[in-house]
């Protein structure tokens, strides 16, 4: 077997998985109760609600076809060639689990298990640099335009319009019937959107901090000597003094915040400490730098 080929098949390999396991939570779960998923899935199901002689699954490949055609252009053919190994994957799997019997659940219990299934397979085929069409593939198109909001952020904001019109379709006219479907709705998107960042990002969220002290030079050698992290300094200015600052930059991980913010406070009391969440940092020390990330 060539190399590349076997280099390259895990990822697919990994990618068809998570196309399998999102259809196992929607076609289980969500599609028995009439809770749409969101993206194009979401429509295909609408649509076979409407028109009940089109599957699920075939009607999600035929509406991605558009969103592969736009993808080839703005995010390369490798990205293609994942992103239709997951969709093959979910359309497939998701008529063949509709033959399955449905687990007898409540609403809450089905919003659970299928966003927890749908968020495992976005954030795996997420993570292998491909995508399963519908809201995902819509969202890394937004991800090469505004590279600085999350994925989970911007899936919950291209669903929101399909889970409106769901409330149309399977509402039935009646207004309870259905604000509560939109609410399964969009709490299913909550619970797969945090899911797909967990594991996309995992649960070591890093901590940045900006630090102002008169002291700066004691407290830039504690934080070094006393964490062993690195720090920058930036140069700043007073706003009403209009004299040259130091701001110390300092990056950590999550059990070294409160040991920084104790060490800084005991060098300097009068430190000024801005801390912020860093949901990744690349470099020495930290995680290195995967061009398949996202």
């Amino acid at each position: 077997m060539n190399s590349r080929i076997r280099k390259l098949l895990p990822n697919f390999l990994l990618t068809a998985l998570g196309g399998a396991i999102m259809a196992l939570g929607i076609a289980l779960f969500f599609e028995p109760k009439n809770i749409v998923p969101g993206g194009l899935t979401g429509v295909a199901m609408m649509l076979n609600s409407l028109f009940p002689v089109l599957p699920v699954g075939m009607t999600v490949m035929v509406l991605n076809v558009p969103l592969f055609i736009v993808g080839w252009r703005r995010l390369g053919g490798m990205f293609v060639a994942y992103s239709l190994t997951g969709t093959a994957s979910l359309s497939l799997f998701i008529d063949v689990f509709a033959r399955l019997p449905v687990p007898e659940c409540q609403p809450l219990a089905a919003v659970m298990l299928g966003g927890a299934l749908v968020g495992a397979g976005i954030g795996l085929v997420f993570s292998r640099g491909g995508s399963t069409g519908g809201s995902d593939l819509m969202a890394r198109l937004l991800k090469a335009v505004f590279p600085s909001a999350r994925m989970g952020a911007l899936m919950l904001s291209v669903d929101g319009a399909v889970v409106f019109a769901s409330m149309f379709v399977f509402g039935g006219g009646e207004l309870y019937a259905a604000l509560d479907l939109a609410f399964y709705a969009i709490a299913g998107l909550f619970v797969s959107s945090q899911l797909a960042d967990l594991i996309l990002y995992g649960t070591n969220v890093q901590w940045t901090a900006h630090i102002i002290s008169d002291d700066w030079t004691a407290v830039s050698a504690a934080l070094q000597n006393e964490l062993g992290r690195g720090v920058t300094l930036l140069k700043g200015e007073g706003g009403y003094s209009g004299a040259a600052r130091e701001v110390i930059l300092c990056a950590v991980g999550r059990s070294q915040l409160a040991t920084m913010k104790a060490v800084v406070k005991e060098t300097d009391p009068h430190a000024f400490i801005i801390v912020n969440k860093a949901y990744e940092v690349l470099g020495e020390g930290f995680r290195a730098y995967d061009k398949n990330s996202i």
